[in-house]
């Protein structure tokens, strides 16, 4: 039997503005409304805004939630404070990926995980098995409903004052209560906003009317691919380690925490591969899956709007993986070239 798929607090929205919607980590979300041009240039040049209400929140609290966290998490909280926000790794004991995340420091003894939604049960497991007395890992996950308003002129939309980037504080829009998070997942100005789940509908009301374009999946996955974030499950596994992903500035290797010693391996003799940016040469649009030539593939790939034409990520042999480097990709049974890039892919001053 078909397993029936969550809706988030905000899908009676979705429904009534048509979007596409797909099945997408055991949810129904919407894939895109006008579509994904039109959308990813709304982000880029005003504001958008996206339900990933479907992602998971985990509370860890207590006098020993920092330990617990600090031997399960990559990077140093004790680099935060109260009312910060840190990018971070789940690692297993060979440095796998088991999930990225963002950390939330609440108080001293309490802390927000806000982690990828098809991952939300295993890093959940992962913690609770590790808890320590005086810690409690909790999934509130359905409490809350959670929306991302990004782009240049996302802040001045909501009418919220200016923050620093990964800060967070409690606010409103219009008279809706929610926490005010200075995060987010396409390289622009912006932020998340956290609400009960019971606001949800409400609040998204309250920020499209404020002028924010609805923008779905499709368009956050363009997005965040032309400025070199990783997707989870794509470009970053538990079978893939940060050094080789570009992540080590997240794994705080003076410290100890689960697959440190192998990070640390891996960084001393150098990895053996690395993941790249890539623009392609000629038209076509690169896939997760394809093969490159000498021993590469790509894991994300598609067209973007900005640059118009098409960019990705893949492994590559440590050799080949540096920047103007030719490649030569497997594109439906053709090879096309491309050229390893910088990252970021996009570059706003490049493309104001």
């Amino acid at each position: 039997m078909a397993q029936t798929l969550q809706r988030t607090p905000i899908h009676d929205r979705h429904v009534a503005l048509d979007a596409r919607l797909v099945p997408f980590a055991g949810w129904e979300m919407p894939v895109q409304y006008e579509g994904v041009i039109p959308e990813v240039r709304a982000v880029r040049g005003d504001a958008g805004v996206f339900d990933v209400s479907h992602m998971g929140e985990l509370e860890v609290e207590g006098p020993r939630a920092t330990e617990l966290l600090q031997a399960t998490l990559s990077n140093d909280l004790a680099r935060i404070g109260p009312g910060q926000a840190q990018y971070t790794l789940l690692t297993n004991e060979r440095g796998g990926i088991i999930d990225d995340l963002i950390a939330y420091k609440l108080d001293d003894f309490r802390y927000l995980l806000i982690v990828n939604a098809s991952n939300r049960e295993a890093d959940f497991q992962w913690l609770k098995e590790r808890e320590l007395p005086g810690s409690d890992v909790r999934d509130v996950s359905d409490q809350y409903a959670l929306l991302a308003v990004q782009g240049p002129r996302a802040i001045e939309r909501l009418g919220l004052p200016e923050a620093q980037a990964f800060t967070f504080a409690e606010g409103e829009i219009d008279g809706v209560q929610c926490m005010v998070n200075r995060t987010g997942y396409t390289g622009e100005d912006g932020c998340e906003l956290l609400a009960m789940a019971e606001d949800g509908a409400e609040l998204w009301d309250r920020v499209v009317r404020r002028g924010a374009v609805p923008c779905g999946l499709g368009a956050r996955d363009t997005l965040r691919l032309e400025v070199c974030y990783p997707l989870h499950g794509n470009d970053i596994t538990p079978d893939t380690d940060a050094i080789s992903a570009g992540l080590g500035w997240a794994c705080a290797l003076d410290k100890e925490f689960t697959g440190a010693n192998a990070l640390r391996e891996t960084k001393a003799r150098g990895p053996e591969r690395k993941l790249v940016p890539f623009v392609m040469e000629e038209k076509a649009v690169p896939r997760q899956g394809m093969d490159v030539d000498g021993g590469g593939v790509v894991t994300s790939g598609t067209h973007s709007p900005m640059l118009d034409r098409g960019i990705g990520l893949a492994y590559l042999p440590a050799a080949t993986a540096v920047p103007d480097a030719e490649i030569s990709i497997d594109v439906r049974g053709r090879k096309r070239r491309a050229r390893v890039v910088k990252r970021p892919i996009y570059k706003r001053e490049e493309n104001s």
